[in-house]
């Protein structure tokens, strides 16, 4: 036992090994990790505050109106949910957006990233009218020059975003494939939605809205992870 604790001196004289020099060793340790911590967390914040600054010069398009009669959801840049809305006759309309590409990556080849990311886009069309339990939701793809419907469904409402009515809506029938239908029924589909303004007419300014949301995002994003790191960084305790 005692040996384990010994070590040979170059002269051949044997002595203990020193008791300080394992706690040195393990302190010396310590503050190499945390200096090496600070360093990493020097380099994210200088790196998120380059970008944050390159990405705040970015010149926005130019300001674009939605056409009439459909007005701008109020806090719609800060939220997920709908862009646009419109009454028509007893009927409420509202609009929201994606990237086709966040939806189906790839899915408009490889040919124009271009296009697969800015010039096509994924709308869901919720029709709601007093009185009934369900809405009828279009999904459809937009594009400068057409659009396009990829399904047609009844849904519950979810005025409240109930998590209870999810089970409900997972379960429940959609309908036919729009493929599926014939092409009568497709065209007068393509005309009921068309008769209430959803046509390529919307494009230039949801294009524009994503472009400003999609910036105000990737601001956010600098500026909460460099909270984050900086947070860290100050309330950490040394090991």
């Amino acid at each position: 036992m005692w040996r384990r604790g010994i070590i040979a001196c170059a002269g051949g004289v044997i002595q203990r090994q020193p008791w300080w020099r394992s706690i040195t060793a393990r302190r010396s340790s310590s503050l190499r990790a945390t200096s090496s911590s600070a360093a990493v967390n020097s380099i994210i914040l200088r790196s998120l505050k380059d970008h944050f600054f390159e990405v705040s010069k970015m010149t926005p398009p130019p300001k674009v109106s939605p056409p009439s009669p459909f007005t701008v959801v109020k806090g719609a840049l800060d939220s997920g949910g709908a862009v646009l809305k419109r009454s028509y006759g007893n009927e409420e309309i509202s609009i929201s957006v994606m990237r086709l590409a966040n939806i189906i990556p790839g899915g408009g080849g490889d040919d124009d990233e271009d296009d697969d990311g800015i010039n096509q886009l994924f709308l869901h069309v919720d029709i709601l009218k007093p009185g009934q339990q369900d809405s009828l939701l279009f999904l459809c793809g937009l594009y400068p020059d057409a659009l396009g419907i990829h399904s047609v469904s009844m849904r519950p409402k979810m005025e409240s975003s109930e998590a209870s009515a999810l089970p409900v809506l997972l379960n429940r029938y959609s309908g036919p494939t729009f493929e599926d239908l014939d092409q009568k029924m497709r065209d007068v589909l393509h005309g009921y939605i068309e008769e209430r303004g959803i046509n390529e007419s919307l494009f230039p300014f949801l294009q524009a809205w994503l472009y400003v949301k999609d910036h105000r995002d990737l601001m956010r994003w600098f500026k909460s992870v460099g909270t984050f790191v900086t947070e860290a960084k100050e309330g950490a305790s040394p090991a």
